[in-house]
């Protein structure tokens, strides 16, 4: 029998424990005569919410850069990684132990010449339901829609697909037990996928009062990906000489992207902390996310919460709690009040083994 033992102060209740690790699981019962692994803040392990195992800018990659990515997140405390799409097959990665947990999307689901090439199924509207549904069979029960995406015809942001269609494949997955989530800049796919029944927004910088009241409602959860907007600038001056309305469109939706986050929090939609990482050297970078969300001016212990013990309730996950696998990061303050310390763990723990 292995038995390991951690003390310290446990989120998020906060109140100061020995946890013991037999065989994998957290316990609480005493056992005497262990020394102590580790002493600190033990915290559930952090989830990436928003990931991209298996991507690279050019679009799938080898198993070896998949680990390469996954240990890059692991070793920073991202022990759960929810994929938002990915063009690699990494179902491998269940049968590895020392490897995070992961929530796979399969491959993105976009409109035949509206997407970056190479990362998702591109197809026409009759064939988006069929796909939707053998997505949801083949992921860990989701699936991730491209809601929007530059028209080169409109040369603007525009809704990949109708309401209609939209509205059919998120049934399908649904009946087939998947969740659906979508890709969404702008404002113009957002009403439709809602009404839809969707699951999660990515981004959602087009967001307005209505959209939020009614994803309150709903309980449709928000992955605001700051670091990714935080490019908009960018991409608007990439376009502004051939689609001058969407660099238009991106220099409005950057402007107001803090007002729209704020008003999501107060509001209380769900929210979640998610890299958006794709390649190696963007992997192992969700404390970047969370001083970015920080810094958009949300409570930092709210970002704490929704980067652990909040996302893996959400997703189906323990924390630390009798019998659970003990997937946890130790760290030497309180994160709530410290955030430098998510850039250096004393101790991270998965499946019950030290892994970092």
């Amino acid at each position: 029998m292995s038995v390991l033992k951690f003390s310290g102060p446990v989120l998020p209740d906060g109140g100061s424990r020995d946890v013991y690790v037999v065989d994998g699981r957290v316990t609480f019962e005493p056992h005497p005569g262990v020394s102590t692994t580790a002493r600190g803040w033990l915290v559930p392990g952090l989830v990436d919410a928003h990931n991209h195992l298996g991507l690279e800018d050019h679009g799938a990659i080898s198993d070896a850069e998949v680990e390469e990515q996954a240990l890059a997140d692991r070793d920073t405390g991202a022990l759960l990684l929810r994929d938002c799409g990915s063009p690699t097959d990494t179902r491998w990665v269940h049968e590895r132990d020392d490897l995070p947990r992961l929530v796979r999307c399969g491959r993105h689901l976009a409109r035949t010449r509206r997407y970056i090439r190479n990362f998702g199924h591109e197809v026409e509207p009759d064939q988006l339901v069929a796909y939707a549904a053998q997505q949801a069979r083949e992921s860990d029960g989701w699936i991730k829609l491209v809601g929007d995406w530059i028209s080169r015809e409109a040369g603007d942001l525009a809704p990949s697909f109708d309401v209609a269609t939209f509205t059919a494949a998120i049934d399908a997955a649904h009946a087939e037990g998947a969740k659906v989530t979508a890709h969404c800049f702008g404002t113009d796919v957002l009403q439709g996928l809602l009404d839809a029944g969707i699951d999660c927004i990515e981004h959602g910088t087009g967001l307005g009062a209505e959209h939020i009241e009614q994803m309150v409602a709903g309980g449709v959860a928000l992955v605001p990906t700051v670091q990714q907007t935080s490019k908009f600038p960018q991409f608007a001056a990439d376009g502004r000489d051939k689609f001058p309305a969407y660099s238009a469109t991106m220099d409005d939706l950057y402007a107001r992207r803090r007002e729209t986050l704020l008003s999501a929090h107060e509001a209380g939609v769900d929210l979640y902390v998610g890299s958006d990482g794709g390649g190696a050297s963007r992997h192992g970078e969700l404390a970047g996310e969370v001083e970015a969300m920080v810094a958009m001016g949300l409570p930092q212990a709210d970002v704490i919460a929704a980067a652990s013990w909040k996302a893996r309730a959400w997703l189906g996950f323990d924390g630390i709690e009798e019998g659970a696998s003990a997937d946890f990061v130790v760290y030497d303050a309180d994160p709530r009040k410290d955030l430098s310390v998510l850039r250096r763990p004393t101790c991270v723990v998965l499946r019950g083994v030290v892994v970092a």
